[in-house]
């Protein structure tokens, strides 16, 4: 286990700087002039937007501007927002953006959870039944209609209906934040109860099953200490994947209810050039995904000893 979690730590910070060695290649690759706002541009003579790129170290070759950033980052400096917050350090911009959309995200995961389980379980035990055919309806609705949609319903229920707030507001989080989660749960809801019943099905239709009924178990032990325990195990792989990728946020519901989380702030440090931001998110989303990956295995271990992470000589 130390040895797995030791070589995958160094193929992960290997990774990392890959890819945000490949972000930043791109956008020094971009005109100098997306670095001044469109009223330095036309006040700014040459020389004073040379100057202004020289202090930026935009002018110095590109080994030596990638080597300064690799540096900032053993600092842990990952310098300040021009566009976005002017001035304010990227670290804080991100950081109140991430609490919110960190709070919902783990809500909606924690209800997707449990409702998805418990409607992949139920359609399991009541297959080609009407409960297995209501929720079959509801997975179908939710994958085959447009978000936009399915979203909109729940604006229209939830506004008229239960009188809820329609937009999300800062200065009454709880409330405003009820239909952003629900929109959020409800395709992880389809999901997890899709494979949920699919896996289940699959265990029940195996010899060993067969072998246990003749053995005299009933229904409900062959449930719990059998079909349940591994049907549980490919979902725990995807399960902390699944949360990483929720707390990061998610674009369409944020843009959607107006919340002023993570999910747009990427899109709009890149339309802004924000580069420090841009680059700083790119560490971070690449950091949560390789983590969540990272995770499942060892969530899947631990669901089913019976999986080792290492086999002989270590090798995974």
């Amino acid at each position: 286990m130390v040895k797995y979690t030791v070589k995958r730590l160094l193929q992960s910070i290997v990774t990392v700087l890959i890819i945000v060695t490949i972000v930043f290649l791109l956008l020094r690759i971009l005109p100098t002039d997306y670095y001044f706002t469109e009223e330095q541009l036309m006040k700014f003579t040459a020389q004073q937007k040379e100057e202004q790129l020289l202090a930026a170290g935009l002018l110095d070759p590109i080994p030596v501007q990638l080597f300064n950033y690799y540096g900032d980052l053993l600092r842990l400096d990952f310098g300040e927002s021009r566009r976005i917050q002017n001035g304010v350090p990227v670290v804080e911009v991100i950081g109140k953006k991430f609490g919110i959309s960190m709070k919902m995200g783990i809500i909606s995961v924690g209800i997707s959870i449990v409702i998805g389980v418990a409607l992949g379980i139920f359609q399991t035990r009541h297959k080609d039944k009407i409960g297995d055919t209501v929720g079959t309806c509801y997975t179908v609705f939710v994958n085959a209609v447009p978000h936009l949609v399915s979203y909109s319903l729940v604006l229209i229920f939830g506004s008229r209906v239960l009188g809820l707030p329609s937009m999300y507001s800062t200065r009454n989080p709880g409330p405003s934040s009820v239909l952003p989660i629900v929109c959020l749960s409800l395709g992880s809801i389809a999901w997890y109860a899709i494979w949920m019943r699919r896996y289940m099905i699959d265990e029940i239709n195996k010899e060993y099953i067969k072998l246990a009924r003749i053995k005299g178990l009933s229904d409900k032990q062959i449930m719990v200490r059998h079909v349940l325990r591994n049907a549980y195990v490919p979902l725990a792989q995807y399960l902390p994947g699944s949360l990483m990728l929720t707390i990061a946020g998610s674009l369409l519901v944020e843009k959607f209810f107006s919340v002023p989380g993570m999910g747009p702030l990427l899109t709009d440090a890149i339309n802004r050039y924000d580069t420090n931001v841009v680059q700083t998110l790119v560490i971070l989303y690449s950091a949560l995904s390789i983590l969540g990956v990272f995770l499942g295995d060892v969530l899947m271990m631990l669901v089913d000893p019976r999986i080792r992470l290492t086999g002989e000589g270590g090798a995974r």
